[in-house]
């Protein structure tokens, strides 16, 4: 079977646009968290890691994005940055191309300001049909697909603040069953008032501290040949995902520590190889804690680096486990993990279950 490689990979984040500005502020440990300007966002939260100076019409463009919502021109740009950095090769055959996005409602604002049209307007069917398609959870992933020419295998994941990684998961599978040559895979998250209020009534007291985020990270995913034909570098092969359900919080550590030491055993990669640990981080909570103590158990006596983005980025919720897997590539550098490096990227989802993926070297640095 063919390796399977990350060789490309896009990020829209409260750093900016753009892989560059990711990169420069994780490698710096710059916090992108700022003020909030609450009379544009009234709510919960007076602080917030949003995508800076960030419009449909200035990245995707004025034509057709009228009624676009944030979240889908957020994924759109990840998307379209994505294709840009690559040559027109990759779309040549745009049925073998897939795209696997990940969400966590779609837009809860237009969910929610579509239905509040239909009770408040003098006839419940009297709302803009323009807005309908806005409302339905695949809008994001659909018109990425469209407004990029992709007509490979189209799919939508939702779950949790897992979302990156279950996606990932998916493209895997979607590639290797023949599916497709090649699969854009990631997440994308918005910031609006209704998901702060959401999240603020579905939170403890002690998880309300931490601002929430927004942004979107995406990643080309091909064989280690297709790669190598199309010139791209392979920055990371991609060698297990490992997901576990928990009963009780205090049980998420243990379900994590089993999680990663079958995913280390299963992917042959000895604790002290692993270079790199993106954690996802539950803002100083239970599960946090919990999470930091299990890999620590799981890789022993190793010492690796640990990128900690939600400090920097806020809650991003559905696209947080796609950005600390962004995190990795930037923090690997420009040539990707080296031989024999791994890195491993885990998290603790509140509804019960617990997930990682490990990544490995795919080449010489340079």
């Amino acid at each position: 079977m063919s390796e399977l490689v990350l060789s490309a990979w896009s990020a829209v984040s409260p750093y900016g646009v753009g892989t560059e500005a990711f990169t420069e502020g994780i490698t710096t440990a710059r916090s992108a968290v700022g003020e909030l300007d609450t009379e544009a966002y009234p709510g919960p939260f007076d602080r917030c890691g949003l995508v800076p100076d960030f419009t449909a019409a200035k990245y995707v463009g004025k034509k057709g994005t009228r009624t676009m919502d944030r979240v889908t021109a957020i994924a759109v740009t990840a998307v379209g940055r994505l294709l840009a950095s690559c040559d027109d090769a990759l779309t040549e055959a745009p049925e073998q191309v897939a795209l696997v996005l990940g969400t966590g409602s779609g837009s809860v604002q237009s969910i929610m300001d579509f239905t509040k049209d239909s009770l408040q307007g003098e006839r419940p069917y009297h709302v803009d049909p323009s807005r309908f398609p806005n409302t339905v959870m695949n809008r994001a992933a659909g018109s990425s697909a469209i407004w990029h020419g992709i007509k490979g295998p189209n799919t939508t994941v939702a779950g949790g603040s897992l979302t990156g990684l279950l996606a990932l998961s998916y493209a895997v599978r979607l590639h290797r069953g023949g599916h497709c040559a090649r699969v854009l895979c990631g997440a994308a998250e918005e910031y609006s008032t209704q998901r702060a209020w959401l999240e603020w009534h579905g939170r403890t007291p002690e998880e309300r501290d931490t601002p929430l985020g927004e942004g979107s990270a995406v990643f080309l995913l091909e064989s280690a040949e297709d790669a190598q034909a199309a010139g791209r570098g392979a920055l990371a092969k991609i060698l297990t995902t490992r997901f576990r359900a928990y009963g009780e919080p205090a049980e998420a550590g243990e379900a994590l520590a089993a999680c990663v030491r079958g995913a280390l055993e299963t992917s042959g990669v000895a604790p002290e190889n692993v270079r790199l640990v993106a954690p996802l981080g539950a803002g100083g909570t239970l599960a946090e804690k919990l999470e930091e103590t299990a890999v620590t158990d799981a890789l022993g006596a190793a010492r690796p680096e640990w990128i900690r983005c939600r400090p920097l980025l806020g809650d991003t919720s559905a696209a947080a486990t796609s950005l600390q897997l962004a995190a990795v590539l930037a923090a690997a550098g420009g040539s990707g993990l080296g031989p024999g490096e791994a890195a491993l990227v885990t998290g603790i989802e509140r509804d019960g279950t617990v997930g990682c993926a490990v990544l490995g070297g795919a080449g010489s640095r340079a």
